[in-house]
């Protein structure tokens, strides 16, 4: 099937990739967006937009690479060690209180981690509690791994030695998270600006995802966490995503990065 031409503006690229990808790159400023869009035509020696966008449609690993580097997928284990400590000391066990079993989403998972590092602490620190943890992506390859559980020695910067030890089986491909937390977690491809949401969460992490999005966006996205928490529920975000003016949303912070229904 012939790719219709594009011109070479942003506006027509963006337009374009939105029903190939699924990603509306009108939710993110367009400022950054558009910097590292060229900054990534450049590295790969495209300078327009149209030639661009005709080596993605022909081109599935350049189109992989681009997607990947679109959607951010950084994460470590543990990834910010304090509010880890906050999460393990304060939140878990205010929300253990309920006595039902906790329901925890981290949202744009990436490769795993995230889901991963609540399902480890959850095991290690509160052995008698019942929980399910969901983790969810908009990028199916990051989702691959994240269901391999195959990791590599930089993802565990900040992992306790005796969290690698306990629930990772070294190979010689790197290290393999054990089956006892894998069954644990499960996980989804989700769209977190277009798809429904499900409900009654205990805690949603959401950390590091929003950092290109407009404020029209985030607020959409904090409002639809909002209504997929119970009350008494957590918003966990990310280090430099304080949610200013968002009590209308229902939300008060109770910790650095951590924010409660009401």
């Amino acid at each position: 099937m012939a790719i219709a031409p594009i011109s070479n503006t942003y506006e027509d690229f963006i337009k374009a990739f939105h029903p190939k990808s699924g990603l509306d790159l009108k939710f993110y400023k367009q400022n950054q967006m558009q910097r590292r869009i060229l900054s990534f035509m450049n590295s790969h020696g495209y300078p327009t937009f149209p030639e661009f966008f005709k080596a993605l449609n022909s081109d599935q690993s350049l189109y992989d690479a681009f997607f990947k580097h679109l959607t951010i997928n950084v994460s470590q284990f543990f990834r910010d060690t304090n509010q880890w400590k906050t999460l393990k000391e304060s939140i878990i066990p205010q929300l253990l209180q309920s006595k039902s079993p906790l329901k925890l989403w981290s949202a744009g998972c990436s490769s795993g981690q995230e889901p991963y590092s609540l399902a480890m602490t959850l095991m290690e620190y509160f052995p008698n509690s019942k929980f399910t943890v969901l983790g969810s992506d908009i990028d199916i390859n990051v989702l691959n791994q994240a269901k391999e559980g195959l990791y590599k020695q930089n993802d565990f910067a900040s992992t306790p030695p005796e969290f690698l030890q306990k629930y990772f089986i070294s190979t010689d491909k790197g290290y393999q998270i054990k089956e006892s937390v894998k069954r644990l977690v499960t996980f989804q491809h989700q769209n977190l600006l277009t798809d429904r949401f499900q409900t009654g969460f205990d805690f949603i992490a959401c950390r590091n995802v929003v950092i290109y999005f407009t404020d029209e966006a985030k607020e959409m996205l904090y409002k639809k966490f909002t209504d997929a928490l119970k009350p008494g529920g957590i918003l966990f975000t990310g280090s430099t995503e304080h949610l200013f003016g968002m009590q209308h949303l229902g939300l008060k912070a109770v910790s650095s990065f951590f924010y409660q229904k009401g």
